[in-house]
C-alpha cells in the first residue's frame, strides 16, 4: 500500500520533470493512488476494530469500490481548484490540464463541468457502496462517506469561503474573552 503511494508520487515526478501531460484516464488512475486515502481508509480499517485476516487483506487490497470513490471524489475536486489556482502556473497537474489537452478547443467550463459530472457519478457509487451491503461494517462506510463530504470543505478554492471558513475555525478553537 504504501509502496504503490510512493510509485504514484514517483510517475507524477517523472511527467512533471518531461513537462509530460498524461492521458485523462491515466492521469485519474495514478492521481486516485497519490491522494493517500486508500492508504488512510486501509488505516481506519483496521483501527475501526477489523482483525488483520487474509479474507480482511484480500478485501481491502481489491481497490473496493468504496474507497476508490472516494479517492476519485478527492482527486477530481483538488483537481478542480488547482486548475484555476493562478498560484499553480501550470507547475501541478490536474485532470482538467490533460483533459483540456486531450480535448482541443474545449473551454475551462466545460472541462470543469465534465470534471463535475465525474464527481457526481463518484458519489453515486460511493452512495451506492454505502447504502447496499458489503462486506464492510457499517463504521467503516460512514468513514469513507464523511471523508468525502469533507473534500468540498478542504479543497473549496474560493477566496471568499476561505475568509469565512478562517473564522469558523477560530470560533471553534478560540474562547472570545
Amino acid at each position: 500500500m504504501w509502496a504503490s503511494l510512493c510509485n504514484a508520487f514517483l510517475v507524477e515526478a517523472k511527467w512533471f520533470a518531461a513537462g509530460e501531460i498524461p492521458k485523462p484516464e491515466e492521469y485519474l488512475k495514478n492521481g486516485i493512488i497519490s491522494t493517500g486515502v486508500y492508504v488512510v481508509l486501509v488505516h481506519v480499517f483496521f483501527l475501526l476494530g477489523q482483525d488483520i485476516t487474509k479474507e480482511n487483506m484480500e478485501l481491502i487490497n481489491n481497490n473496493p469500490g468504496i474507497i476508490s470513490s472516494t479517492a476519485t471524489i478527492l482527486r477530481l475536486w483538488d483537481d478542480l481548484g488547482s486548475a484555476k489556482d493562478e498560484n499553480q502556473d501550470g507547475r501541478d497537474g490536474s485532470y482538467v490540464d490533460c483533459y483540456m489537452k486531450e480535448h482541443k478547443g474545449i473551454t475551462m467550463e466545460d472541462a470543469r463541468q465534465h470534471v463535475m459530472q465525474m464527481i457526481s457519478k463518484a458519489w453515486k457509487q460511493l452512495n451506492q457502496e454505502f447504502l447496499s451491503s458489503n462486506p464492510f461494517p457499517s463504521s467503516f462506510r460512514r468513514a469513507s462517506l464523511n471523508i468525502a463530504r469533507m473534500v468540498p470543505l478542504v479543497y473549496g478554492y474560493d477566496k471568499n469561503y476561505l475568509k469565512s471558513m478562517e473564522e469558523y475555525v477560530e470560533s471553534i478553537l478560540c474562547e472570545r474573552t
